[in-house]
């Protein structure tokens, strides 16, 4: 309201753009700490605000572990969503080709793949949004489990504690090297 009522100036619209940038920052901040306070009401069976709480103190104990988790988990739903778009694609031009033999009667295949796509991918993001929640609760059982057992963790699969065990092992001679 304020920038239409200033007409074009430049100020007003440079103070607009970071309001609206520092509201866009709070936005995910809050998304990231419900996100963090389900997965810890999920483990502990607390109120949300303790819960957010107990979640967002584990997340900075724990911060690159989760950051390094959800870096992973987000570049694996990205080329999840991209090989599923680039598969149905695929899919209907192989169909259209093949079976329903439309290729000759369709003019340009970029309008019926370009449908395709948008619907596949927007589909796919959906599905594969579950998985990002799935990596923040399974990180923050384990940093729970890591926290109540002295960074030993004690539950789960005994070769998901062989593999925590190598990767860490890496990480220190990483570390000592880098400080020598």
């Amino acid at each position: 309201m304020a920038e239409k009522a200033s007409g074009e100036n430049p100020a007003v619209k440079l103070i607009v753009a970071c309001a609206a940038c520092c509201l866009k920052c709070v936005e995910k901040i809050c998304d990231y700490l419900n996100s963090a306070a389900y997965c810890y009401m999920a483990i502990s069976g607390g109120s949300f605000c303790t819960s957010a709480w107990n979640g967002f103190l584990l997340n900075v104990k724990h911060s690159l572990k989760f950051s390094f988790a959800n870096l992973i988990a987000k570049i694996f739903i990205l080329l999840g969503k991209l090989a599923i778009t680039v598969g149905n694609c695929f899919s209907l031009y192989f169909i259209m080709k093949n079976i329903t033999f439309d290729t000759a009667e369709v003019s340009s295949l970029i309008g019926p793949m370009t449908a395709v796509g948008i619907v596949t991918y927007f589909t796919a993001s959906i599905f594969l949004g579950l998985f990002d929640t799935t990596v923040m609760a399974m990180m923050t059982c384990l940093a729970v489990d890591m926290d109540l057992h002295d960074n030993h963790p004690r539950f789960g699969p005994p070769t998901f504690h062989d593999k925590m065990e190598k990767v860490e092992s890496h990480g220190a001679k990483v570390k000592s090297q880098d400080m020598a």
